[in-house]
């Protein structure tokens, strides 16, 4: 028994319908919707992590040269290392700007706080600052060892 239908050509056969098509896309789409905010609270504690371990390198140079030199070194502006510190500061970090933005100071007898490693211009709102405070103290930016202080977020060395 011979059927009337044809069977069609391989060359019209081959390839993916429509439908599949955006099957796949859709599929893609979801993956990216669940991996992108998985993706971004990773790189949003990364830049946490990085802020608090740079603030702790500095704080340590620091204290290294008050110790060595039975003083803390003159204020200086914001971005500017302290003479005596090219050396054991990592002043490629220090003059660059923070990771969560602004730039990093050292403050000495400002807004009666003795000496102080702060945050000068930074566009991060206090939300952030608090989490980084609850990693270093207690989570309240107006008590501990750091605080913000006018628009400065500081990490107090000498009160």
């Amino acid at each position: 028994m011979n059927s009337s239908r044809s069977c069609a050509p391989p060359h019209l056969r081959a390839g993916f319908t429509l439908v599949e098509i955006m099957i796949v896309v859709v599929i893609i789409g979801l993956l990216a919707a669940l991996a992108i905010p998985s993706l971004q609270r990773v790189q949003q504690k990364s830049k946490k992590s990085r802020f608090v371990n740079d603030l702790r390198i500095f704080t340590q140079a620091f204290e290294a040269y008050s110790l060595e030199n039975g003083n803390w070194p003159p204020n200086v502006g914001a971005g500017v290392v302290p003479a005596g510190l090219t050396t054991s500061l990592q002043t490629s970090v220090w003059n660059a700007p923070t990771v969560l933005g602004g730039n990093w100071n050292y403050d000495r007898n400002i807004n009666s706080i003795a000496v102080a490693v702060s945050v000068s211009g930074s566009g991060t709102d206090d939300t952030r600052m608090q989490q980084i405070d609850a990693i270093l103290d207690d989570g309240d930016l107006t008590t501990g060892i750091f605080q913000k202080i006018g628009s400065r977020y500081m990490y107090i060395l000498v009160e």
